[in-house]
């Protein structure tokens, strides 16, 4: 039974359903699982692999062009290197052969028969050698079919622009074959002839030809000859399928084409041409140094676009002069992208193969999983509350039906889990509630009795109740003491405020901690000697610099000592201070052998801990003493006063001053210890410190602005 048949609806009378629903709406049947997970696959598969289909061709592409770009240029670097290297090679044995004495002192006979040897020598294809006379310029030897300088006095040894004796050559002219066998110039002033094409597109070389000329020299310095010679350069060239040679193409410095695989473009500027604007652009690119690849789309008559990698050569004119060849390895788009058919008919077999594999395996996979969601979803409509639980089966051959009903069973569990943690919360929240009540009713006392006390000592001076000016002056100073006393609450709750809002700002200076230690203990000495307690304060000799808010770490050993003093009933206090470094200790009473310093605080140090013999405090409570707003008990806080903010203020005044503050008791009635960590500051120079010590503190503040809040920490 499939999933649509289980929660199909029963059919109902005829009659019943006519009365029940208007005729209008129809409700559509319900699917089967089955149905709707073949139906999903289909319908979801298709798409995913034709869109597969589609970026691995779309990535093949890439890869396959991004690899044809790489091969084309490193092609012309190539083909540049290969004529550069060539045309060297002829000029430098040119030079070499006219500085033998065959030539230079020889007969005609010798001459013969040197050029021969050297013809014969050369790695190149040399078509003809023509030798002509230095001062007439008659041609002495010639063995082309045509004289190959047509105006030799413009060479440069024969108008004065020769270099050094010796040394002198000069590229005349390049061309091609032309039918008839003879060299084709291509000279700006030469208009371009019928060129024979290559044999086949198998070919893999195409041939251009040179024409250099060198001076002969005799041994007086005079100008005997004028040797040149016209030879044939190989180009490797293949544009078939795969093949990223590509054919040759050289743009001399003028813009001429010197070879191309359209025979009749050869010879024509660039200008002239389709793609005019992109080959301007590759030369412009050489000239600037750089060697990529460019698409040309109207590079061949027939419209196709072709891949050109192009890169620059320096051809020297003369020992003195050099032309910047465009040199370009260039194939047919379609050849580059010739693999790309083989991958698309193997995608195109692939996806049909995969689409037929997904119908078959949606109908197993909807047969196999609609028993088992049947079987989970009829426990799940058993789970009607928390309190009838009944354990979904995992006895399922799937291991992730298996694991749902595993989640199901932890689900449940959690929920019970959830709802204890809400009773628990909500308890919390209660407890939250009524600290708060206690505060405000705790500070309400607070701010209410100073208040009391000062409206009834002011109204009596002013209703002339007192006997006495003593009298009056002793109300005075009761009002006095509870107007001081209420302006302490009130700036322990503005500091707080200002706490939580990240808006109290500090004032670093370079104090001295004795100095701050005295002032405090004397302001508490009076409620000492009213309490008989013993106050036991160490006597250190030398200054205990620190960086620090003088006010507001006088309010944090304030606040500290006031509590040990309020604490405490019989006994005493003892202050203790102690300095670390990393190899040295002040003391013989190590606080580390006692206590946990916090080692976050850096070395060095100073550790003030105040000691007393007072309530103490339940070691399940302490933590409770730093956070603002709790109290550990209401009714000591009644008993001793206080808004139970002192700590909290304290706690975080000396986290923004760098340092830590730690309470430590053994229990109620077990006295009470506070340790209050500092870190050190360098002294103050010698100077400064036997002079004004404000002038000393000033200089050294941390920044120009003197403070820092806690949004900076």
């Amino acid at each position: 039974m499939g999933l649509g048949q289980l929660i199909e609806p029963q059919a109902l009378p005829h009659a019943a359903a006519t009365e029940c629903s208007p005729p209008e709406m129809v409700h559509p049947r319900p699917q089967s699982f089955r149905r709707i997970l073949l139906l999903q696959i289909l319908l979801l598969s298709i798409p995913i692999l034709l869109l597969g289909q589609y970026v691995t061709l779309r990535k093949a592409r890439t890869s396959l062009l991004e690899t044809a770009r790489q091969n084309l240029t490193s092609s012309a670097i190539r083909k540049a290197a290969d004529i550069s290297r060539s045309i060297q090679s002829l000029q430098s044995s040119l030079q070499i052969v006219t500085q033998t004495n065959a030539l230079q002192t020889g007969s005609l006979a010798e001459i013969r028969q040197a050029i021969h040897q050297y013809a014969s020598q050369m790695p190149q294809d040399i078509d003809c050698i023509q030798l002509s006379d230095g001062r007439t310029h008659a041609i002495t030897l010639n063995t082309c079919n045509a004289p190959l300088l047509s105006t030799p006095s413009n060479l440069p040894w024969l108008t004065g622009e020769s270099p050094v004796r010796g040394n002198s050559f000069s590229l005349i002219d390049t061309g091609v074959l032309d039918a008839s066998g003879s060299s084709t110039p291509l000279s700006p002033d030469t208009e371009a002839q019928t060129i024979i094409p290559k044999a086949s597109s198998e070919d893999s070389y195409t041939w251009l030809e040179v024409i250099i000329a060198a001076p002969v020299y005799a041994a007086d310095g005079t100008l005997r000859y004028t040797l040149s010679l016209r030879a044939r350069l190989p180009q490797l060239e293949n544009t078939s399928a795969r093949s990223l040679v590509g054919d040759t193409v050289i743009i001399d410095d003028n813009g001429l084409i010197l070879t191309h695989p359209d025979p009749t473009q050869i010879g024509q500027s660039i200008d002239t041409l389709g793609d005019a604007d992109r080959l301007n652009s590759i030369v412009g690119n050489v000239k600037a140094g750089n060697s990529a690849t460019l698409h040309l789309f109207r590079f061949m008559p027939d419209g196709t676009e072709w891949l050109a990698g192009y890169t620059g050569v320096q051809v020297p004119q003369s020992p003195t002069e050099q032309q910047l060849w465009t040199v370009l390895a260039v194939t047919p788009l379609e050849h580059a992208l010739q693999g790309l058919k083989d991958i698309r008919q193997g995608l195109i077999l692939l996806t049909l193969g995969l689409l037929t594999a997904n119908g078959l395996l949606a109908l197993f996979i909807a047969r196999g999983l609609s028993l088992p969601i049947e079987r989970l979803s009829d426990s799940a409509q058993k789970v009607q509350d928390l309190a009838h639980l009944k354990t979904v089966p995992e006895d399922f051959r799937i291991w992730e039906l298996k694991h749902l009903a595993r989640v199901l069973n932890r689900m449940i569990k959690r929920l019970d889990e959830g709802a204890q943690e809400l009773k628990r919360a909500w308890q919390d929240a209660q407890l939250a509630n009524q600290l708060k009540s206690e505060f405000l009713a705790n500070t309400s006392h607070e701010l209410r009795t100073p208040l009391n006390a000062i409206i009834g000592c002011i109204r009596l001076v002013r209703d002339d109740c007192c006997d006495s000016r003593e009298e009056e002056l002793e109300f005075l100073d009761r009002a006095d003491a509870a107007a001081i006393h209420l302006l302490r609450i009130i700036n322990d709750i503005l500091d707080i405020a200002k706490i939580e809002s990240g808006t109290l700002s500090l004032k670093p200076e370079l104090i001295d901690l004795r100095q701050i230690l005295r002032e405090v203990v004397d302001l508490q000495s009076l409620q000492i000697q009213q309490k008989s307690l013993q106050f036991i304060y160490p006597e250190i000799p030398t200054a205990i610099w620190i960086l620090a808010d003088r006010a507001k770490l006088k309010q944090v050993l304030l606040n500290i000592i006031y509590n040990a003093v309020k604490f405490t009933e019989e006994g005493g206090v003892e202050v203790q201070l102690q300095t670390q470094t990393a190899d040295h200790t002040d003391s013989d009473n190590d606080l580390n052998a006692r206590y946990v310093i916090d080692p976050l605080v850096p070395l060095p140090r100073v550790v003030v801990a105040v000691r007393d013999t007072g309530i103490g405090v339940d070691p399940q409570q302490q933590h409770k003493l730093f956070q603002p707003f709790v109290m550990v008990d209401g009714s000591t806080t009644r008993r001793f006063e206080g808004t139970g903010l002192g700590l909290a203020i304290s706690k975080n005044l000396v986290d923004l001053m760098g340092g830590s503050i730690h309470l430590y008791s053994q229990g109620v009635g077990q006295g009470t210890t506070v340790l209050l960590v500092l870190p050190l500051a360098n002294p103050p120079d010698t100077e400064d410190a036997s002079g004004d010590n404000n002038g000393a503190i000033v200089d050294r503040l941390p920044s120009p602005s003197g403070s820092m809040t806690s949004a900076e920490r």
